[in-house]
């Protein structure tokens, strides 16, 4: 048992030293191609910090064409637990690291427009995957249309969100790197090439941390006797959501707010669109009791966090309840 939970840590180790070498890169890609803190935020830095936990299930999806049943579970927990864990816990803790700083009547103000952009996406992907729960699984036609209309959200999204990126770097929200690139620290040169060098990197990395924490995992339900899908939806999430958590610390401790929540909001859409598209298709994508329950709870603190998204900011204490949400979730799913 000691083993399966030191292997756990390595490879949790592993996913965020290659999360962090991924958004350092996009970072000062998105300073040389002259793109919107937007879109480095929702489109890079947020696809990039979600390689983890987009990785988790496909790769246990694609161990599960043997008939195991457990990967399937894994991957259903993973794909669903990632949005729940982003709109409620991610964003709690991001407002906790800024609580004292701002107050409770303050507020973290990220760029209106994208912001409500994020969440209107979101919102729409996550229904239609809710509703493509009730399908049955003989309807693969139909299932298939479901998988291709996210995937279509997610495309549409992203051209209304380059749309937006040159008025918003006019305006003063251009994307600026903090410090050097990771790999220039050896004495490298920073050009495209070098930056490639780096994602490229990080992506190795990613890939086998989240095959070693599939295998962690998957020891750990079988010892501790614990659903795979219970598990799953619990601490997949939470471990490979620490990039996200950690990046959007520290961006809105600096004030970078559009960063920060971008970098949370946009692996939301991500997270609500892409891989629903493949767990429609390729899991049995049915409607237990903890899995709506984790969508119901989710699309709440998404449509809270849409309510308040002002003028001036999202209040603090809104964000606040996000928190209040999660704890919510655990309490319904781990007294049955």
């Amino acid at each position: 048992m000691t083993g399966l939970f030191v292997e756990l840590a390595i490879m949790l180790v592993v996913i965020l030293v290659a999360a962090e070498l991924f958004t350092n890169a996009l970072e000062h890609l998105g300073e040389r191609l002259k793109i919107s803190e937007g879109v480095t935020g929702s489109l890079f830095a947020a696809v990039g910090t979600a390689l983890p936990e987009t990785l988790v299930p496909l790769l246990a999806i694609m161990g599960s064409r043997a008939g195991n049943t457990v990967n399937q579970e894994i991957g259903v927990g993973a794909i669903l637990g990632a949005p729940l864990m982003l709109s409620t816990l991610s964003t709690f803790l991001m407002t906790l690291a800024i609580l004292r700083m701002r107050g409770l009547k303050g507020s973290i103000a990220p760029e209106r427009t994208g912001f409500t952009r994020d969440l209107n996406y979101f919102l729409c992907a996550f229904v239609l995957a809710a509703v493509a729960m009730y399908v049955p699984h003989e309807q693969m036609i139909v299932r298939a249309l479901f998988s291709i209309a996210l995937v279509g959200v997610y495309v549409t999204y992203v051209v209304m969100t380059f749309r937006a990126s040159t008025g918003l770097v006019d305006a003063g929200h251009g994307t600026e790197a903090p410090g050097k690139m990771l790999l220039s620290r050896l004495g490298v040169p920073t050009n495209l090439a070098t930056i490639a060098l780096q994602l490229v990197a990080a992506v190795a990395l990613l890939i086998w941390g989240a095959e070693g924490f599939i295998h962690g995992v998957r020891g750990v339900s079988e010892a501790l006797r614990i659903s795979p899908l219970l598990l799953s939806l619990l601490i997949i999430p939470i471990a490979t959501e620490l990039p996200e958590k950690v990046n959007s610390i520290l961006w809105v401790r600096r004030g970078k707010d559009t960063l920060a929540f971008g970098n949370i909001t946009g692996a939301m859409v991500f997270q609500g669109t892409l891989l629903p598209a493949i767990g429609i298709l390729l899991t049995p994508w049915t409607p237990r009791v903890e899995v709506v329950t984790g969508v119901v709870i989710t699309l709440a603190a998404a449509a809270w966090l849409r309510i308040n998204a002002r003028a001036r900011g999202v209040p603090v204490w809104a964000l606040l309840m996000c928190g209040v949400l999660y704890v919510t979730y655990l309490a319904i799913t781990l007294s049955r």
